[in-house]
């Protein structure tokens, strides 16, 4: 691309339609391979049509754009042709869209990115950029220009910033005029080319892309690259401001074709539900209903509402495929392109005028209103002579056309002819002093004109800092507000983590010294455990030496037993031979058995003691079982009987207390009549003796006719004066009954109430003593049974070694006495056979051998005594090694448990330290940097262009920032959008 010095000449506004191109695509291999046809027919460089090969007839519908570009096309001509004339465009103020639209792999981010890096391969977007640098290095140095990008993408429905990957879900608003913005979208501010691109490559690598059966690198969201270019002309400071919108849409897609499935598929259905949004606000654009544009159906619409219909020179290039496999999706965006192609934008430069431009068009509208002033003057006198029925000639009459091309006409000139004849006859000297007025009165009138803009500006500014001051105000509020809240919740965590670490600072303390306790008791248990082995090694010892000698004399008892079976034997065949010569001698053989059987009974009648002790233990367990049983039934039926009586004798008590109320109710009554009667005594007498005294004053007065009048009037006026009275005391009796009966039935259901509430006091009281009784009865007779049942599992256990050793005793006395019967038998034989020739020598052996059987027996059993002490010691000893092993176990692992959690807890204090500490200079650097925000707002740090100024030679760390009153140097600045 030539980077030569370009003039950009500002194109004028006004209403224009969006310009569509069309580019196909050439066939890929995967069509080539399943046989697909390429169907579409360029008649001329401007349309397109769908036919079914180059040998068919028919020709379908031809499709009309701005430019159809070929397979065969390269990416420099597709630049060239749409999106070059945009370039001059934006640097002239004019908001500018360039949109690629298409089915999913018809060549839509080849045509926008295409490849990054390579100069022929590169698409739109790197072309753009560089292109927009070499303008602004080719234009007037006296120019300033301010370049930010930012980069985001629509996925499911929700903006999500490239270069911020935080930020996944912003909302679209407007500003004050009324356009459309990403709020919190990342904007950066770029010197070059290659800050752009880098910009570019790291957005790129955010963006979210799939395999499908169509495509290896399936867009799947549509992605939005805003270049702003602000510029600024530093000697007339005219400000003009271009927004640059380069989107990437992602592709409309057939499930069946794409193959898509589970993510890839809701994503293939948000990208085909937004792409329907747009082709409605489309149809509605091109049918030319603008009372309601759906705008907001989706948030890619939202964003390019000013592209569509609004002030942007839009350019849309709509990608196709060629193959007649996708010919319904390619007919599909033709019929999109062409209704694209009918909507009209109403372009305007975004100018930010200076105070000098708006008075030099202050003064333009102020001289064509007086001149507009004086040209109405003259038709209402015109219209006046008119209306009196002059006439007027024609060479007086007013040329409105004339009036208003006069090219030296001014507002002084058309006021002076509109006036009257009288000011024509004005001195030249009134003349030049009223000239001179009113210069004065012009150039007071433009200081004043110049101090109210100067003012207006002031309070604009004035007011956009104190918004700025209270919105720092309450942001720094805000903060204060949480970090008082974050430091009293740390402070409460550090309160709570050094309760927490003094308690396991005592719980070890306790531990430690539990620990040294039992130290000191394994000690000794280990020192007892030493004594307990020594003894029983010396017991061992012991053993080993008695069972030797428990070995020499089986070995002698066995030699003499031989000596006896022999001699038996011997004896044995002289009986028989003596038998067999005189006859049986059965007496003494069937003695020693009969001996045998005797102890076997005894045996025997053992066990069965030992039967029937289990078979008694068990009838008293059920019979206890049946007891229980029955012992719990009866308690229920008498708690049942014991409540119902309560009932009963509550509802006795109340009947009882009422009969003594109505009894003293009764008395009551009763002493009431009797006073009431003892008044109406009384009242009798009283009347009584008012009637005597009336007789007698009736006797004095029968002398004086003359007075008979006067008392008969007296005594009529007191009579009705009684009857009054009487009447008034009766009603007033009446009224007193009346209370008295009603306060005295509300003391009767007092009464009744409270002696209801004091006898349900007294049956709760007794019901609380008798279950309290019931409870400790119960807890005894529970202890009681606990007892029982222990000593019952004791008993168990005793009863079971005791059948356990009593049958090992009853073997190895079994076994004796069988060794005995046997040895009793061999002397009996010896001693009948050898009972006349050798008594006294038999007698004496005999004698021996009872006194070494004898002690042999004794030997025996004491040592048959030691083993068992010992066999009880040793188990003893086993089973109480296991517990204290497991006990000292158990200690061990508490331990270490134990330091395990005090590890653990001063590993949890550091780390709450170190977050405590971490949260404390977080906080502080919040706060300096509120402090530094605090000081002053005289400048957004920016990165400034100047024409003619190549990017190789500017520092890369510091860049110039015009505001307030010069130029500000400072470090690069990331910003992100109000």
């Amino acid at each position: 691309m030539s980077s030569t010095n370009l003039a950009v000449e500002p194109p004028s506004g006004g209403e224009c339609s969006i310009k569509v191109i069309c580019r196909v695509r050439p066939l890929n291999d995967a069509e080539e391979k399943a046989g697909s046809k390429f169907i579409l027919k360029f008649p001329t460089d401007d349309s397109i049509g769908i036919g079914q090969g180059p040998e068919s007839r028919r020709e379908g519908k031809l499709f009309v754009f701005d430019k159809v570009l070929k397979p065969t096309v390269t990416q420099e001509y597709v630049y060239d042709v749409a999106a070059k004339p945009i370039v001059g465009d934006v640097l002239s103020g004019f908001n500018g869209t360039i949109f690629a639209y298409g089915q999913t792999s018809s060549g839509k981010t080849h045509t926008m990115e295409g490849v990054l890096g390579d100069p022929t391969m590169q698409g739109i977007i790197p072309r753009i950029v560089q292109d927009i640098f070499n303008y602004i290095y080719g234009m007037d140095e006296n120019l300033e220009f301010h370049i930010k990008v930012s980069y985001f993408e629509i996925y499911m429905d929700k903006i999500r910033d490239l270069l911020d990957v935080t930020k996944t879900n912003l909302s679209v608003h407007e500003d004050k005029n009324r356009v459309p913005y990403v709020k919190g979208a990342t904007e950066r501010f770029v010197s070059s080319p290659e800050e752009v691109m880098e910009t570019i490559d790291e957005g790129k690598a955010n963006r979210h892309v799939a395999v499908t059966n169509m495509n290896e690198h399936s867009s799947r969201s549509h992605s939005v690259f805003l270049i702003n270019v602000k510029q600024e002309n530093v000697e007339t400071q005219k400000k003009l401001s271009g927004k640059l919108y380069l989107v990437d849409l992602a592709g409309s897609e057939k499930v069946s074709k794409t193959g898509a499935e589970g993510s890839v598929l809701d994503e293939a259905k948000n990208i085909n539900k937004s792409l329907s949004a747009l082709g409605n606000v489309i149809s509605a654009l091109a049918d030319g209903n603008k009372s309601h544009v759906p705008y907001r159906d989706s948030k890619l619409t939202r964003i390019l509402q000013e592209s569509l219909g609004g002030n942007a020179r839009t350019t849309m290039v709509i990608c196709c495929s060629p193959a007649s496999y996708n010919e319904s999706e390619t007919k599909s965006t033709l019929l999109f392109g062409q209704r694209a192609k009918t909507i009209k934008n109403v372009v305007s430069v975004n100018e930010e005028l200076t105070a000098d431009e708006w008075k030099r068009r202050y003064e333009r509208e102020k001289e064509k209103n007086a001149k507009l002033k004086g040209i109405i003057a003259k038709l209402e006198v015109e219209l006046n002579k008119w209306r009196n029925g002059q006439s007027v000639p024609n060479d007086e009459q007013v040329d409105i056309n004339a009036t208003e091309e006069t090219p030296g006409s001014t507002p002084a000139t058309s006021m002076v002819g509109s006036m009257s004849g009288s000011v024509s006859n004005i001195s030249d000297s009134d003349r030049a002093i009223m000239e001179s007025e009113r210069i004065k009165l012009y150039q007071q009138l433009d200081d004043k004109d110049d101090e109210i803009n100067n003012m207006a500006q002031l309070i604009e500014n004035l007011k956009q800092q104190m918004l700025d001051q209270e919105e720092l105000l309450t942001q720094t509020r805000r903060d204060y507000d949480s970090t008082q809240q974050e430091m009293a919740r740390i402070q409460a965590d550090n309160d709570s983590a050094k309760d927490e670490v003094k308690e396991v600072l005592q719980a070890l303390e306790e531990l430690a010294m539990n620990y040294d306790q039992k130290a000191q008791e394994v000690d000794v248990k280990n020192k007892e455990n030493e004594t307990l082995s020594e003894e029983l090694t010396q017991k061992m010892s012991t053993l080993n030496s008695l069972q030797t000698e428990l070995e020499g004399l089986k070995d002698s008892t066995f030699h003499q037993r031989k000596r006896v079976t022999d001699m038996m034997i011997s004896l044995l065949k002289d009986l028989s031979d003596i038998g067999t010569i005189v006859g049986g001698n059965a007496v003494e053989t069937q003695l020693v058995p009969g001996q045998s059987e005797k102890i076997e009974e005894e045996f025997t009648i053992a066990r069965l003691y030992i039967s029937k002790m289990k078979s008694e233990v068990k009838t008293l367990v059920n019979r206890a079982q049946i007891l229980e049983s029955t012992q719990a039934e009866n308690t229920k039926r008498l708690e049942l009987a014991e409540k119902d009586l309560s009932d009963c004798k509550l509802l006795i008590q109340q009947h009882e207390a009422k009969m003594a109320s109505l009894n003293e109710t009764i008395r009551d009554t009763d002493q009431k009549k009797r006073k009431l009667e003892e008044n109406v005594d009384s009242l009798n007498d009283v009347v009584a003796r008012l009637k005597a005294q009336e007789q007698m004053h009736l006797t004095n007065l029968s002398t004086k006719e003359k007075e008979t009048k006067s008392a008969e009037e007296i005594k009529d006026a007191m009579e009705s004066q009684m009857e009054m009275h009487r009447e008034h005391h009766n009603k007033q009796l009446a009224a007193l009954r009346d209370e008295i009966a009603d306060k005295q039935s509300l003391i009767d259901q007092l009464k009744d109430t409270n002696q209801k509430l004091a006898l349900a006091s007294e049956k709760f009281q007794a019901d609380y003593d008798k279950l309290k009784q019931e409870e400790s009865e119960k807890t005894a007779k529970l202890a009681e049974l606990s007892l029982q049942i222990d000593r019952r599992e004791q008993a168990k256990q005793d009863l079971k070694g005791l059948e356990e050793t009593v049958a090992k005793e009853l073997q190895t006395l079994h076994n004796l006495r069988k060794l005995f019967v046997q040895d009793l038998q061999n002397r009996v034989k010896k001693s009948a056979a050898k009972k006349d020739e050798e008594e006294e020598e038999d007698t004496g052996g005999s004698a021996a051998q009872k006194q070494k059987i004898s002690f042999l027996e004794n030997n025996l059993e004491q040592l048959t005594k030691v083993h068992k002490q010992l066999v009880r010691d040793n188990a003893d000893l086993r089973c109480e090694l296991p517990k204290l092993e497991k006990r000292l176990r158990a200690t061990m692992e508490r331990v270490k448990s134990l330091e395990t959690a005090l590890k653990d807890a001063k590993e949890g204090a550091m780390r709450d330290r170190k977050r405590y500490q971490h949260e404390v200079d977080r906080i502080k650097e919040a706060v300096r940097q509120k402090n530094l925000a605090r000081r002053g707002h005289t400048a957004n740090i920016a990165k400034p262009i100047r024409p003619g100024q190549h990017p190789g030679g500017s520092s890369a760390g510091n860049v110039a920032v015009r505001g307030g009153g010069g130029i500000i140097n400072g470090p690069v600045k990331q910003e992100t959008a109000a």
